[in-house]
């Protein structure tokens, strides 16, 4: 639901949605999609981009299937590019979609349903027609066999095929208008495939893993697997949809191909030695000191940092509010107190960071200063289920300055907790009933342990025993989806257009719903108000005052431990790719519009 970029047809204003008769090319939550009926193609693409060449990529852990709508199991890397969606977005604009397995979308003036046309020439790799019957099946098996797929499209009440090419989502409510986006990103699956026989003649099972290789209808299809180690994609020369508006331009390699390594560092050795491709460095130590190889220095390594338009993120210490410990603000605002953020900026991430102080930050849709106009509106009418201090402070992390900040924060950090009915018994930080407070810190990727283990003893300054602990990536899901934790570092990204996802990250109904990102375990009635609001927006002003409402409530409950933002991709690749002179405004859109270029690998020293 965000504002289009500028000069954008549609930032003129926001227009009435089409009639129940109106077919369109693409659909935009607020405003008329940038490209018209008929485009050639999305003006940051290179046209005639050369075909070939090999991309490898990296991966971390290991997977064991092929069948990634599961929630459980661990899907191997790449699987959405054998599938392709009724529509697909623009990189150069904020919630806009055109068709790709659909070439036209409808939708009453309500929002209560909408009706995809499918083309008639999509076809599955194996050369059947994708059918309305593929819709309707896909939906079912996904809703059924995936709790988060269910909770996404929750407010789809029927789905039936209503025409020879179209199939019809009716909701079950009505002035809801993301819903109809959200119906075009659906993944639609081959039924016919599916419900068949393997070549031993075994009945499939979408309900289980599998190794067998499935049938797309995309650009790519599987081409090798090494189970836990590699899975190859293959360009498909005779793709359906190569000459569609929406993909010209793109899916330029010829192979894609994932390498898995179970450690980073490990992984970033392999980098180094020229055993794949392109690299996102997330880790302010290695991005400063780990460059510096003679590959860089030739030219043959190129480091590039992107700037990151279209997301914004909180990442945090994640306390599990379903453990009694945890539910009192007063102790989660401790634990906060109890970081010492600049320190840990200046001796493990070289100054790079900044503390987040946002659940959008980095975006428009970030709160700041005290509420006003719509916003205090929004705010006024759940005032009775929201704290005070919405209304009176305005948040901010603990004070930064140096060791007397430090002291400081760690009394208050003490004081917090004897308010919240702790004291010290023994070196101890212990309840009434004499119980310690104990607190294991979980994680699964081993560069934040060394966080962890930064965090750790200023804790146990006030009497926490902490525990850090770092499992696998299988052990680590297992116990997320359980919701076995006391303390996870987690991360929720946000797009600059909000809606019914919020639900999954904050909502009442998703705290106990097993492989929500309600990591949490919030359950708030002005929470869930809010999401409401900002769900049901009616223009881009409305979003952004009821974003920054939502935004304000949950950090003033002080849910989490803000830890660190970082405003840009931090990038490594061998100097083998070309890309478009101007990239998209809202993406660097790597793989999808880059392309192998010939004459610089040969410079690397590697062939196609």
């Amino acid at each position: 639901m965000p504002e289009p970029p500028a000069g954008s047809p549609a930032s003129s204003g926001v227009l009435p949605a089409p009639g129940e008769g109106a077919w369109r090319h693409g659909v935009a939550l607020m405003g008329t999609p940038k490209y018209p009926a008929g485009f050639a193609h999305f003006d940051y693409v290179k046209p005639d981009a050369p075909k070939g060449g090999l991309l490898r990529l990296s991966a971390d852990g290991t997977f064991d299937t092929l069948n990634d709508i599961l929630p459980r199991g661990n899907a191997a890397a790449g699987m959405s590019l054998i599938y392709d969606s009724l529509m697909t977005p623009a990189a150069d604009e904020v919630a806009s979609e055109y068709g790709l397995l659909a070439d036209a979308v409808r939708y009453p003036a309500d929002f209560s349903s909408v009706t995809y046309r499918l083309r008639p020439e999509a076809k599955w790799q194996d050369g059947q027609p994708v059918t309305p019957q593929d819709v309707v099946w896909s939906f079912e098996v996904l809703t059924r066999n995936n709790p988060r797929q269910a909770f996404y499209y929750g407010h789809v009440a029927k789905v039936e095929q209503t025409g020879e090419h179209e199939v019809t989502f009716t909701f079950d409510q009505a002035g809801n208008r993301e819903l109809p986006q959200i119906v075009g990103q659906l993944r639609v699956m081959p039924k016919h495939w599916w419900t068949g026989t393997d070549a031993a003649g075994k009945p499939r099972d979408i309900t289980q893993g599998t190794l067998e290789v499935p049938l797309g209808s995309g650009a790519y299809r599987v081409k090798q697997v090494v189970p836990g180690r590699t899975i190859a994609f293959e360009r498909v020369p005779d793709y359906w949809g190569k000459d569609l508006p929406v993909n010209i331009g793109t899916n330029n390699f010829d192979e894609i191909r994932y390498e898995y390594f179970r450690d980073d560092t490990v992984e970033l050795e392999a980098f180094k030695g020229d055993q794949f491709d392109f690299r996102v460095e997330t880790s302010a130590k290695n991005w400063a000191t780990a460059y510096d190889f003679p590959a860089v220095k030739q030219g043959k390594v190129v480091l590039e940092q992107f700037p990151d338009r279209s997301s914004g993120q909180m990442q945090a210490f994640i306390p599990n509010l379903r453990r009694e410990k945890f539910q009192d603000p007063r102790v989660r605002r401790a634990l906060n107190f109890a970081l010492d953020f600049e320190g840990m900026n200046r001796t493990l991430f070289y100054g790079q960071y900044q503390r987040t102080r946002s659940y959008f930050q980095g975006t428009e849709l970030a709160s700041s200063g005290l509420p006003q106009g719509r916003e205090l509106e929004i705010l006024e009418a759940v005032r009775d289920k929201v704290p005070a201090s919405v209304f009176t402070t305005p948040y901010a992390n603990p004070p930064e300055g140096g060791d007397e900040a430090r002291r400081s924060n760690l009394r208050e950090a003490a004081r917090l907790l004897r308010e919240a009915g702790y004291q010290i018994t023994g070196g101890k930080l212990v309840n009434a009933k004499g119980e310690p407070f104990t607190m294991e810190i979980l994680l699964s990727n081993p560069a934040f342990e060394r966080v962890a283990l930064f965090y750790k003893p200023t804790l146990e300054r006030l009497g926490i025993t902490v525990n850090v602990r770092v499992v696998d990536s299988s052990q680590y899901i297992n116990r997320l989806r359980a919701r076995d934790f006391d303390m996870i570092i987690g991360s929720w990204g946000q797009s600059l257009s909000p809606g019914n996802e919020q639900r999954d990250f904050w909502g009442t109904e998703a705290a106990d719903r097993q492989g929500s990102s309600n990591y949490a375990g919030i359950k708030d009635p002005g929470i869930d108000a809010l999401i409401e609001r900002v769900i049901y927006a009616t223009d881009r002003d409305d979003l952004v005052a009821a974003t920054h409402a939502l935004d304000r409530v949950l950090l003033a409950h002080d849910y989490v431990v803000p830890t660190w933002d970082y405003p840009f991709y931090r990038t490594a690749r061998w100097n083998r790719f070309g890309h478009p002179e101007t990239l998209p405004e809202y993406s660097f859109a790597f793989p999808t519009i880059w392309w192998w270029d010939a004459e610089k690998a040969a410079a690397t020293g590697r062939g196609p």
